[in-house]
């Protein structure tokens, strides 16, 4: 019972988020050791497990930057999970791709790509100084 409730949940909040929300691309490069795909929304079965990965992704990049007191994920990565910048691989894992500052700047200092699985299995991919764009 508990499943068909969750995901009903899942549903109207998606129908309610895509119908008044734009969906925005992937911003950030992707890394050349990712594999791309073409992003698109998660269905509803998958939405639960997707805003799991994308607070799973943040945390990561926090904990591994010395936590809230030394580092800020950009914005998206706090808000809709579907407009975070983000990939799916098509392998069952998705990965996130975003900038994040000291508290207080507003100068990206640090990049994090970072690989979360359907399961909540997490791999930091990079986690280093922001890279500069390739045209």
């Amino acid at each position: 019972m508990f499943k068909q409730i969750a995901s009903a949940s899942v549903v109207a909040l998606t129908a309610l988020t895509i119908g008044s929300s734009p969906i925005h691309a992937q911003t950030s490069p992707t890394p050349d050791s990712i594999p791309s795909s073409t992003q698109s929304q998660p269905d509803s079965t998958d939405m639960l497990a997707f805003f799991r990965a994308q607070n799973l992704a943040r945390q990561a990049a926090e904990k591994a930057n010395g936590g809230l007191g030394n580092y800020r994920a950009e914005r998206s990565m706090y808000g809709l999970a579907t407009q975070a910048p983000y990939v799916d691989n098509g392998n069952g894992t998705w990965t996130f791709t975003f900038k994040g500052t000291k508290p207080g700047e507003t100068t990206p200092s640090y990049e994090s790509a970072v690989t979360v699985s359907r399961e909540g299995k997490v791999t930091i991919d990079y986690n280093r100084a922001v890279r500069s764009a390739t045209p």
